[in-house]
């Protein structure tokens, strides 16, 4: 299936292996991912192991529907829920997330705990300080890109270069950052507090790499999450998913036949 309806939009959505294994659902980051950087990494091992992974695009990213708003984690969430009613998953599942996607999966596991097995989160800050500053520079970092997308005319410029791939890719963006409300919604909606880390029922594989800014979560985590399991790799950065494949692979199956 590669089109699902739900909340009044339209999602990408791609499913492998058998369709009565237990079910993970794959959350990506934003704006310039979609749910290829799963399918191209660990979707398809996975399913090999008899695994369900099903992987989707986030509204406004890929191929799914670009709404005006709703860009928040939660919102993600609801969307996440929304498209497992459809397919007719009622099974907990698990929810990967890599990145922004971490913080749609543990959105998803504290919206609907009945519905959520576990959670691996693969380089994702969620809460606390270091969750702080990776949305301070995020917001940052996208707010610049969308003053220069929009004024640069970037993808008008690629066009006329005949760099047609690029120029999609920038044009989408452009249409993302600056005909939405990412951006705001990011900025106010996106960080868990304390209390709600302690308040995830399911148990949290956490991934990060030991050159990232973002490795300092992992202590954050362990903190406050009652059932954590963290893994820190050596010589990574922001980079874990495409860097260190294997490595991860192996510690997601282990970890879901711990926890199935």
């Amino acid at each position: 299936m590669a089109e699902v309806d739900a909340r009044g939009l339209r999602f990408h959505v791609q499913q492998l292996g058998p369709g009565d294994g237990p079910a993970l659902v794959f959350a990506h980051g934003l704006v310039m991912d979609n749910l290829s950087s799963f399918y191209y990494t660990l979707a398809a091992p996975l399913a090999r192991a008899g695994i369900r992974t099903i992987l989707f695009d986030l509204r406004g990213h890929g191929l799914s529907t670009r709404p005006e708003t709703g860009y928040s984690p939660g919102e993600s969430a609801a969307d996440l829920l929304a498209i497992l009613d459809e397919l007719g998953v009622t099974e907990p599942v698990h929810v990967l997330g890599n990145s922004y996607g971490g913080m749609v999966a543990m959105h998803t596991a504290l919206r609907a705990p009945h519905r959520v097995a576990g959670v691996v989160l693969v380089e994702a800050a969620v809460a606390g300080a270091t969750g702080t500053l990776w949305i301070e520079d995020i917001v940052n970092t996208l707010s610049v890109t969308a003053l220069g997308l929009e004024f640069d005319r970037t993808h008008e410029q690629l066009r006329a270069m005949r760099q047609r791939k690029v120029a999609r890719l920038a044009g989408n963006a452009d249409a993302l950052l600056n005909g939405t409300t990412l951006i705001d919604d990011l900025a106010t909606g996106a960080l868990l507090s304390e209390v709600d880390l302690r308040r995830v029922a399911c148990p949290v594989l956490g991934v990060f790499g030991a050159e990232s800014e973002l490795a300092g979560a992992a202590e954050e985590l362990g903190a406050h999450v009652p059932d954590c399991e963290l893994h820190v790799l050596p010589g990574l950065g922001h980079t874990v998913l495409r860097e260190a494949t294997g490595e991860l692979l192996d510690l997601v199956l282990k970890w879901m036949g711990t926890h199935e």
